[in-house]
Protein backbone atom coordinates (compact mmCIF):
# COMPACT_ATOMS: atom_id res chain seq x y z
CA UNK A 1 0.00 0.00 0.00
CA UNK A 2 1.30 3.30 -1.03
CA UNK A 3 3.19 5.43 1.98
CA UNK A 4 0.68 8.70 0.88
CA UNK A 5 -2.26 6.95 0.78
CA UNK A 6 -3.92 7.64 3.90
CA UNK A 7 -8.03 6.46 5.00
CA UNK A 8 -10.09 9.45 5.87
CA UNK A 9 -13.80 7.88 7.33
CA UNK A 10 -16.27 8.55 5.96
CA UNK A 11 -18.99 11.30 7.67
CA UNK A 12 -21.39 9.43 10.10
CA UNK A 13 -24.75 8.67 8.96
CA UNK A 14 -27.40 11.71 9.88
CA UNK A 15 -30.17 10.16 11.97
CA UNK A 16 -33.01 12.25 12.17
CA UNK A 17 -36.88 11.55 12.33
CA UNK A 18 -39.56 13.79 10.32
CA UNK A 19 -41.29 15.72 13.10
CA UNK A 20 -43.05 18.63 14.21
CA UNK A 21 -45.79 19.30 15.67
CA UNK A 22 -48.93 22.34 16.97
CA UNK A 23 -46.30 24.72 17.92
CA UNK A 24 -42.61 25.82 17.13
CA UNK A 25 -42.32 25.25 21.22
CA UNK A 26 -43.76 21.99 21.45
CA UNK A 27 -41.65 20.84 18.22
CA UNK A 28 -38.48 22.61 20.09
CA UNK A 29 -39.20 20.50 22.99
CA UNK A 30 -39.47 16.77 20.51
CA UNK A 31 -36.36 18.21 18.54
CA UNK A 32 -34.22 18.75 22.25
CA UNK A 33 -35.88 15.07 23.20
CA UNK A 34 -34.59 13.40 19.92
CA UNK A 35 -31.05 14.89 20.25
CA UNK A 36 -31.03 13.84 23.49
CA UNK A 37 -31.77 10.30 22.43
CA UNK A 38 -29.17 10.32 19.99
CA UNK A 39 -30.84 11.81 16.83
CA UNK A 40 -27.69 13.59 15.15
CA UNK A 41 -29.83 16.15 12.35
CA UNK A 42 -33.36 17.20 12.34
CA UNK A 43 -35.98 16.89 10.00
CA UNK A 44 -38.41 19.50 10.05
CA UNK A 45 -42.70 18.31 9.14
CA UNK A 46 -44.69 21.71 8.22
CA UNK A 47 -48.04 21.94 8.46
CA UNK A 48 -50.10 22.26 5.48
CA UNK A 49 -50.64 26.42 5.82
CA UNK A 50 -46.66 27.09 6.34
CA UNK A 51 -45.89 24.26 3.00
CA UNK A 52 -48.59 26.21 0.82
CA UNK A 53 -47.27 29.55 2.12
CA UNK A 54 -50.89 30.50 3.61
CA UNK A 55 -50.58 33.02 6.89
CA UNK A 56 -52.25 31.56 9.76
CA UNK A 57 -55.33 33.40 9.80
CA UNK A 58 -55.98 32.91 6.24
CA UNK A 59 -59.67 31.07 5.38
CA UNK A 60 -57.82 28.38 3.73
CA UNK A 61 -55.78 27.62 6.87
CA UNK A 62 -58.72 27.12 8.96
CA UNK A 63 -58.24 23.82 11.18
CA UNK A 64 -54.77 23.34 9.46
CA UNK A 65 -52.71 25.09 11.59
CA UNK A 66 -50.02 22.83 13.69
CA UNK A 67 -52.13 19.47 12.44
CA UNK A 68 -49.53 17.22 10.59
CA UNK A 69 -46.45 19.73 11.22
CA UNK A 70 -45.08 22.50 12.49
CA UNK A 71 -46.35 26.37 11.58
CA UNK A 72 -43.81 29.00 10.73
CA UNK A 73 -44.70 32.12 9.54
CA UNK A 74 -42.13 34.74 10.62
CA UNK A 75 -38.75 34.80 12.07
CA UNK A 76 -40.02 34.53 16.08
CA UNK A 77 -41.60 31.14 14.81
CA UNK A 78 -37.84 30.29 14.00
CA UNK A 79 -36.65 31.95 17.32
CA UNK A 80 -38.49 29.34 19.20
CA UNK A 81 -38.38 26.33 16.67
CA UNK A 82 -34.62 26.17 17.62
CA UNK A 83 -33.87 27.69 20.83
CA UNK A 84 -31.13 25.83 22.68
CA UNK A 85 -30.67 24.26 19.54
CA UNK A 86 -27.05 25.04 18.20
CA UNK A 87 -27.24 25.72 14.19
CA UNK A 88 -23.79 25.45 13.47
CA UNK A 89 -23.71 21.70 15.00
CA UNK A 90 -26.60 20.16 13.34
CA UNK A 91 -27.59 19.33 10.12
CA UNK A 92 -30.89 20.25 9.14
CA UNK A 93 -33.38 19.08 6.64
CA UNK A 94 -36.48 21.17 5.39
CA UNK A 95 -38.99 19.64 3.00
CA UNK A 96 -41.03 22.56 2.43
CA UNK A 97 -40.93 22.85 -1.83
CA UNK A 98 -42.70 26.12 -2.85
CA UNK A 99 -41.80 28.75 0.44
CA UNK A 100 -37.72 26.52 0.45
CA UNK A 101 -36.24 30.04 -0.49
CA UNK A 102 -37.92 32.07 2.18
CA UNK A 103 -37.59 29.12 4.62
CA UNK A 104 -34.09 29.07 4.09
CA UNK A 105 -33.57 32.87 4.57
CA UNK A 106 -35.45 32.76 7.85
CA UNK A 107 -33.00 29.83 8.70
CA UNK A 108 -29.88 32.03 8.20
CA UNK A 109 -31.47 35.35 9.33
CA UNK A 110 -31.44 33.68 12.60
CA UNK A 111 -27.77 32.44 12.40
CA UNK A 112 -26.97 35.25 11.57
CA UNK A 113 -28.77 36.94 14.44
CA UNK A 114 -26.86 34.24 16.55
CA UNK A 115 -23.81 35.29 15.42
CA UNK A 116 -22.95 31.36 14.24
CA UNK A 117 -20.60 31.05 11.27
CA UNK A 118 -22.78 30.53 7.91
CA UNK A 119 -19.98 28.59 6.60
CA UNK A 120 -21.07 25.90 9.21
CA UNK A 121 -24.75 25.18 8.69
CA UNK A 122 -25.45 22.32 6.99
CA UNK A 123 -28.63 21.06 6.10
CA UNK A 124 -31.04 20.39 3.19
CA UNK A 125 -34.31 22.18 1.60
CA UNK A 126 -36.50 20.33 -0.79
CA UNK A 127 -38.21 22.32 -3.45
CA UNK A 128 -40.10 20.28 -6.00
CA UNK A 129 -43.05 22.07 -7.37
CA UNK A 130 -43.68 19.19 -9.84
CA UNK A 131 -43.97 16.84 -6.82
CA UNK A 132 -46.55 19.40 -5.23
CA UNK A 133 -48.36 19.72 -8.97
CA UNK A 134 -48.80 15.93 -9.66
CA UNK A 135 -49.19 14.45 -6.50
CA UNK A 136 -50.37 16.48 -3.71
CA UNK A 137 -52.28 19.18 -5.84
CA UNK A 138 -51.15 21.87 -3.83
CA UNK A 139 -50.43 24.76 -6.29
CA UNK A 140 -51.78 28.53 -6.32
CA UNK A 141 -51.15 28.97 -10.04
Amino acid sequence: MDKAYQHTPDRPWIFRTYAGHSTATKSNELYRGNLAKGQTGLSIAFDLPTQTAYDADHILSKGEVGKVGVPVKHLGDMRLLFDQLPLEEMNTSMTINAPAAWMLALYVALADERGDDRKKLRGTTQNDIVKEYLSRGTYVF
